[in-house]
């Protein structure tokens, strides 16, 4: 009777031993998991038993315990290299990350992006100064994000003074925008320039410049009418005066 007690108790002592393992080695498998999610390539056991303060064979063993996790049910996997582990893609997967790879991305191009863009193709080779001065704002995040969309790049230096960077368009510019050359982009004719100018001279505050075509125009009129009005006079008449 009492070995049977005995066999009990001991059966119970090893039941609460490993209860309260088991919630530590959950920890450590969710420790394990993190790391090698967070560092995306393969991590050494002993770098990741040094980094949780477990021995290297508690990490083989949880680590064992998670590629059994990843089997079944999920579209990765933890690979063992040698020593090492590493989240995987499972090789069933491929065909969907091609597809995914190959779709195009796509940019949003905000006002300020697309009046950038529009100076830079239109004015190019251009230097950051000129858009700034065209823009009346600092364009550094505008050009940078540009940059990062492959639509404007470096095209040089100018010839001047502290040899400033100039940009141009590129060649991903004129796909995007299914044009084969910049003399294929749109053009204004004068009078949507000059209402254009107009506006932004207005926006500007700046005293619209006199149009010296009008003036001209307007002297040659005078002049006109003065060579008409001196042959048919007589000498005898007074001047007649020409509101012009």
């Amino acid at each position: 009777m009492s070995e049977m007690i005995e066999q009990e108790v001991r059966e119970m002592d090893s039941a609460v031993a490993e209860a309260a393992v088991e919630p530590d080695r959950a920890a450590l498998k969710q420790q394990i998991e993190a790391i090698l999610f967070a560092m995306g390539e393969s991590v050494e056991a002993d770098r990741m038993a040094v980094a949780i303060g477990v021995s290297e064979e508690e990490i083989h063993a949880a680590a064992a315990e998670l590629m059994e996790d990843y089997e079944n049910g999920h579209g990765i996997q933890i690979t063992k290299l040698e020593n090492a582990y590493q989240f995987a893609t499972k090789a069933e997967q491929y065909e969907t990350l091609v597809k995914i790879a190959k779709t195009p991305k796509k940019h949003v191009l905000t006002t300020a992006l697309l009046e950038t863009l529009s100076i830079v193709a239109y004015r190019q080779p251009v230097t950051r100064a000129d858009i700034e001065a065209i823009r009346g704002v600092k364009c550094d995040h505008a050009i940078s994000r540009l940059m990062e969309y492959g639509l404007i790049m470096e095209a040089g230096r100018l010839q001047a003074p502290g040899r400033p960077i100039v940009f141009g368009t590129t060649e991903e510019f004129l796909r995007s925008f299914g044009i084969q050359a910049i003399g294929d982009l749109p053009q204004m004719d004068q009078d949507q320039q000059e209402f254009f100018r107009r506006e932004a001279e207005k926006e500007a505050g700046v005293e619209p410049a006199p149009d010296e075509d009008a003036n001209q125009e307007l002297m040659d009129e005078y002049d006109d009418s003065d060579m008409l009005l001196d042959s048919d006079m007589d000498a005898s008449e007074e001047p007649v005066e020409v509101e012009v």
